[in-house]
C-alpha cells in the first residue's frame, strides 16, 4: 500500500511540474573572480583615477602617453568596485529593485562573513546567501518584495553557488532547479547550470499590476528544488539574483511639454487627456495627439544634454531621441531597443544632431549627474510615437501587457 501511495505521490508530483513552464539560460557571462584579479583591478583603477584627475583639469585624450591610454583600456569608470554587479552607470536600478529581501532561513555568521538574505541583491559577487538548513536546503527560498509602482521586469540573472572564488564555488552547493512563484502563485522553474557565471533568463514582462492589485505591493520568491553537490559543504549558496527590465525612461521635473495650441507645459503637470503636439515623421509636420497614461519614477544617474545653442534636457540614459541622420538614439541603447517601434535604436554620441519640434540642434556635451531626482514620461498617446520635449523629439515608449499580471488574492 505504501509504495502505491509513493508512486502516485510521484506522479502527482511529476503532472504539477509538467504543467509549470520550464525556463533555461538565454545566455552566460562567465565569473573570473579571484584575489589576485582584484588587486589587479585595484591598481589599475587608482592609475586611472590619477589620468582622469589630469583630463578633468584640461588635459585632452590626445594628449595622453601611450601608457597613459592603455590604463584607460583596461578600467571602466562606470565600475568602482572589482565585485559589483551591475556598476555605477544607468541602469534598471536607476529606477527599480525590491524594497527589501527575506527568505526562509540563513547560515549563521561565520567570523567575519555573513550569509543573510540580503547578500543575494546587494549586488556584490564577494558575498552570498547561505541557507541555513540541516541538509541540502531542499524547499528553503529567497522573497523579494517589491513596491507597486516598481518597474516591470523582463530579465532575471541568477550568479549560482558562491562566486567569490573558485574555490568557493566549487566547495560549497550550488541550485539546479529554482521554483520561481508570482504573488505566491507558481509561475516556472529556473533550469540552472552548473557554471560559474552570471545566468540570464528572459522573462515577463512582470509587474505593474492592474486592476485591484494595481496598489499592492508584489512579490517574487525563488525556492530550492534541486542541488548541484559541493565538494565539501552541503550548504547552498546563491551569490546573487538581480534583475533588468522597462519603464525606466524618464524627463527631470521641470521639462517642457509643447501643447497642441504651441504653448508649454512642465511634464510634471501633464495629465491624462491633456492634447500635446507631435512630429508626424510622414510629413514632417506637427499634430496633436491625446495623452493617455503617464509615469513617475525616482531616478538616478540622470544625464544633461548640452546644445550648441545653449538648449538643454535633463533626462535618463536610455530615453530615446530623434537624430537626423540616426534615427531613434539613446546612451543605453540596449534597454531602449526592448520597447516595440525601437528596435534599431542607436548610440548617442557628441556632435549628433537631434531633431526638434521646428529644425534641429547640434549636441556638444554629455553632463552625467549624481543623486536621485523624481522624473516623468508620457507612456501613452493616443497616436503618434513621439512628443516633443523642450524642443525635442523623443520617443514615447507604450507599456505593454505584463505577463506576469496574476492576482494578488491567496
Amino acid at each position: 500500500m505504501k509504495q502505491v501511495l509513493v508512486t502516485i505521490l510521484i506522479l502527482l508530483s511529476q503532472n504539477v511540474f509538467s504543467q509549470i513552464k520550464q525556463m533555461y539560460p538565454n545566455g552566460f557571462s562567465t565569473l573570473y573572480l579571484s584575489a589576485e584579479g582584484e588587486k589587479e583591478f585595484n591598481k589599475n583603477y587608482q592609475a586611472a583615477e590619477v589620468i582622469w584627475e589630469k583630463m578633468s583639469e584640461g588635459t585632452q585624450h590626445e594628449d595622453l602617453s601611450e601608457q597613459e591610454k592603455e590604463v584607460l583600456l583596461k578600467v571602466d569608470e562606470t565600475k568602482i568596485d572589482y565585485y559589483s554587479a551591475v556598476g555605477e552607470g544607468c541602469s534598471w536600478y536607476c529606477g527599480g529593485g525590491p524594497k527589501s529581501v527575506t527568505a526562509s532561513s540563513f547560515l549563521q555568521s561565520q567570523g567575519k562573513n555573513n550569509y543573510t538574505p540580503e547578500n543575494a541583491h546587494d549586488l556584490n559577487f564577494k558575498s552570498a546567501w547561505v541557507e541555513g538548513k540541516e541538509g541540502y536546503g531542499i524547499g528553503e527560498y529567497l522573497l523579494y518584495t517589491f513596491e507597486a509602482n516598481s518597474p516591470r521586469i523582463n530579465e532575471i540573472i541568477v550568479a549560482n553557488g558562491y562566486v567569490k572564488t573558485q574555490s568557493a564555488w566549487e566547495n560549497n552547493s550550488r541550485v539546479k532547479k529554482l521554483k520561481l512563484y508570482i504573488n505566491d502563485k507558481p509561475y516556472s522553474i529556473l533550469n540552472l547550470s552548473d557554471k560559474r557565471a552570471k545566468q540570464f533568463f528572459r522573462i515577463g514582462p512582470i509587474g505593474k499590476f492592474e486592476g485591484e492589485n494595481a496598489e499592492k505591493d508584489w512579490t517574487l520568491k525563488f525556492e530550492i528544488l534541486e542541488v548541484y553537490e559541493g565538494n565539501k559543504y552541503d550548504d547552498v549558496a546563491i551569490s546573487e539574483i538581480f534583475f533588468d527590465g522597462l519603464d525606466v525612461h524618464c524627463f527631470a521635473k521641470g521639462t517642457k511639454v509643447q501643447m497642441s495650441d504651441q504653448t508649454s507645459k512642465n511634464i510634471e503637470d501633464i495629465k491624462a487627456g491633456d492634447l500635446v503636439s507631435y512630429l508626424d515623421r510622414r510629413t514632417q509636420t506637427l499634430k496633436t495627439a491625446t495623452v493617455q497614461k503617464m509615469e513617475s519614477l525616482m531616478h538616478h544617474h540622470l544625464v544633461t544634454y548640452h546644445f550648441e545653442s545653449g538648449v538643454r534636457i535633463t533626462a535618463t540614459q536610455d530615453h530615446p531621441f530623434q537624430l537626423s541622420e540616426k534615427g531613434w538614439a539613446s546612451l543605453r541603447p540596449n534597454q531602449s531597443k526592448q520597447y516595440k517601434g525601437f528596435e534599431n535604436t542607436q548610440l548617442i554620441k557628441t556632435g549628433d544632431v537631434f531633431l526638434t519640434g521646428n529644425g534641429n540642434e547640434k549636441l556638444v556635451s554629455i553632463e552625467f549627474l549624481e543623486g536621485h531626482q523624481q522624473t516623468y514620461t508620457i507612456s501613452k498617446l493616443s497616436e503618434g510615437d513621439n512628443f516633443i520635449a523642450n524642443g525635442f523629439v523623443v520617443g514615447v515608449e507604450e507599456l505593454e501587457a505584463s505577463e506576469g499580471m496574476v492576482d494578488n488574492k491567496k
